[in-house]
């Protein structure tokens, strides 16, 4: 009887190793390969490596929503002159959507890149031989959030204070999210539960 219930633990536990060990690729492969090609590039100036925020791969992903609707030309993105940034007056409705607030997020930077097809050489250079390039050398940067939206890629780093660290409003720290992780284990719970 035990070699019995050992047995079905086990076609219990086997999936779920298998799915927890299993690393899903990210459904775009372009914020993947800028992060990757991002980290080499500081490395190669003895810089640390981004890591990556949630909450400003958030705002990164609304504003590359919000940049696809401008067409792609040589005066965008990368390319703007200082001062002449397309502004959105709906920012606030932006953090908002993604549980920011101002405060959170003033020390950041948003660097919009516009690169037809999103040529992975193009779209490194136009954020490492550009004006961002003082950014990504600058070591008060230490995070980084990365959306894309058709020709367009906006990358969002952040900072290790208060002011750029891109916490959910009314929080001091980041809420973690409940993952397939919590999902898989939950649910191996119920079985064991059922099962005695």
């Amino acid at each position: 009887m035990a070699s019995l219930r050992f047995q079905h633990l086990l076609l219990v536990l086997l999936p779920v190793i298998l799915l927890l060990s299993y690393t899903v690729k990210s459904d775009n492969d372009e914020e993947e390969t800028l992060l990757e090609s991002i980290n080499s590039y500081r490395a190669s100036l003895n810089l640390t490596a981004f890591t990556e925020n949630n909450n400003a791969e958030c705002l990164a992903d609304k504003m590359a929503d919000k940049y696809k609707k401008q067409l792609c030309t040589n005066t965008t993105g990368s390319n703007t002159v200082p001062g002449t940034e397309t502004q959105f007056p709906d920012y606030p409705q932006i953090l908002e959507k993604c549980h920011l607030n101002i405060n959170g997020t003033k020390d950041g930077i948003v660097m919009p890149v516009c690169v037809p097809r999103l040529d992975p050489t193009l779209v490194l250079t136009n954020f490492t031989q550009s004006q961002y390039s003082a950014y990504l050398n600058d070591t008060k940067y230490t995070g980084v959030g990365i959306g894309s939206e058709d020709d367009w890629i906006v990358m969002v780093l952040t900072t290790n204070t208060a002011g750029g660290a891109f916490t959910p409003a009314g929080s001091a720290a980041s809420v973690p999210n409940v993952g397939l992780k919590f999902l898989l284990i939950s649910l191996l719970g119920f079985f064991l539960v059922l099962w005695s």
